[in-house]
């Protein structure tokens, strides 16, 4: 009779044993991002890039650039953040990249750009961050690429001249996913005697998002 309890107690003792060893080798829950600050993923990898934004009324530049911004959901970044890499900027903000530093992050792809909150030049390009961490091209275009960039899903990849600012070829402001470009060379002076003039970018705007985060965001 003892030796048949003294069996039972064991075998409970060891059945605890193990159900512990197995419990501290669980993984810890994950826990949620915060919204509002912290790294977050600077291109989603398995999400589909937003549709272009295009906004269909002309008018000034700074008129057009606030109904974009309205648009899409952003705003300027804090005071203290005069410089910050895209990966840090916060959510739902936007920034500036001069025209030289958005060309290499493109040609190179390594999309992580260092965002001013302050235009470095007039024609530097504006960059917005969604409230998903994804990257949107500000620029101007004309009138006959909107039924080209504004549907969600695309057959054909777009090839476009994305300028800086404003002009009579280029009227309409429009927001392109970075996610989505694809380009092989560097913008250039639309007057090439004018160093601070506008800048074009000739680039294709692809059906499918072909970059992924620089820090392994999925």
């Amino acid at each position: 009779m003892f030796s048949r309890t003294a069996c039972s107690l064991h075998v409970v003792l060891l059945t605890t044993s193990l159900s512990l060893s197995l419990t501290s080798l669980a993984p810890a829950p994950v826990q949620a991002a915060p919204r509002g600050g912290g790294k977050t993923e600077v291109l989603p990898a398995q999400k589909a890039a937003p549709a272009a934004v295009f906004i269909e009324t002309v008018g000034t530049e700074s008129e057009l650039r606030r109904q974009l911004r309205l648009k899409n959901g952003v705003m300027e970044m804090k005071a203290e953040s005069a410089q910050v890499r895209f990966s840090e900027a916060p959510l739902n903000s936007f920034g500036f990249v001069p025209q030289q530093g958005l060309g290499m992050a493109l040609v190179t792809q390594s999309p992580d750009v260092m965002l001013n909150r302050v235009a470095p030049a007039a024609n530097a390009y504006e960059i917005h961050k969604l409230a998903d961490g994804s990257a949107m091209v500000v620029g101007f275009v004309g009138p006959d690429l909107k039924p080209q960039l504004t549907p969600q899903l695309r057959p054909k990849n777009v090839r476009l001249a994305l300028y800086s600012n404003p002009s009579d070829k280029a009227p309409h402001i429009v927001a392109v996913p970075l996610g989505k470009l694809a380009v092989d060379q560097m913008p250039h002076r639309v007057d090439p005697k004018n160093p601070n003039g506008p800048v074009v970018f000739e680039m294709d705007l692809q059906s499918s998002a072909n970059r992924q985060s620089p820090h392994g965001g999925q």
